[in-house]
């Protein structure tokens, strides 16, 4: 037997999400039937998180066991011929026996797109939450970077976390503006740039929120999202978030903010 490591990008609109549901397409169950053709019988594909249907991944990391001897490249052709074009294996390699994409994982880093304008581009839609009415943006940021550190997330956990706890440590926590896109429509896979030391208001700006961490709740970067905008609505003080996350609850706390702005943008093993 040997174990695979698969780095897979996908545009997640109209999936579940990654994990096989009977009767509904996943990211997982996709995978593993595409895989089972090599293998020759079923296979179970685990992977590094399970992003929320309408979730996308940029980088989602999965781990396989096969018995099969076919060379990586040529199996990451006939991957890429057997999947759906809004899903891509990107990178396909061995790893050692005991990798596994899930436990093995340290570190993960999300991504989460706004668009702040009267107006959005129909082509942006399925990618950007659009937020129309100003906000008030650097109450955002100073609320943003009050999320880093070592803290009780019990605020922002959703039915379905981890049970394990809800204490998290979070080593990146900021709103930063992206450059506005000539073409009309963002590159969402580029670093989104450091932040303005002007903080200058850009018409109709495309604010990402970057979170890295060691761990996530479910719903756990929508919901602090949700209470990012309500900041910058000015519905509430940019204090209330260091409240929330010093152990509050989910009541206090914003609501979740729509799938479909949210991205997993890397995974970090040792």
């Amino acid at each position: 037997m040997r174990t695979l490591k698969l780095t897979i990008a996908y545009d997640g609109t109209r999936f579940v999400g990654w994990q096989r549901q009977a009767g509904r397409e996943s990211i997982q169950g996709l995978l593993e039937r595409a895989l089972a053709r090599f293998e020759g019988g079923p296979v179970v594909v685990h992977g590094a998180g399970r992003t929320d249907a309408g979730v996308h991944a940029l980088a989602q990391v999965a781990s396989v066991r096969l018995a099969c001897t076919h060379d990586t490249a040529a199996m990451a052709r006939g991957l890429n011929a057997q999947l759906p074009p809004d899903v891509r294996v990107t990178r396909l390699e061995e790893a050692a026996d005991r990798f596994h994409a899930r436990y093995g994982a340290r570190a993960k880093a999300y991504r989460y797109l706004l668009r702040n304008a009267p107006v959005a581009s129909p082509f942006e839609r399925p990618y950007v939450w659009h937020v129309p009415e100003p906000l008030d943006v650097d109450a955002m940021r100073i609320a943003a970077a009050s999320v880093g550190g070592t803290h009780d997330f019990a605020a922002f956990r959703s039915t379905g976390s981890d049970p394990r706890g809800t204490v998290r440590t979070i080593t990146r926590s900021e709103l930063v503006s992206c450059e506005p896109c000539q073409a009309g429509l963002a590159d969402l896979t580029q670093s989104a740039p450091p932040p303005s030391t002007s903080h200058q208001s850009i018409p109709g700006p495309l604010l990402a929120y970057e979170i890295e961490g060691n761990g996530f709740l479910r719903h756990m970067v929508r919901s602090l999202v949700g209470t990012l905008v309500e900041i910058g609505r000015r519905r509430r003080s940019p204090d209330s978030m260091a409240a929330l996350v010093a152990g509050g609850i989910r009541a206090d706390a914003g609501a979740t903010a729509p799938a479909h702005g949210l991205f997993l943008v890397r995974v970090d093993y040792d």
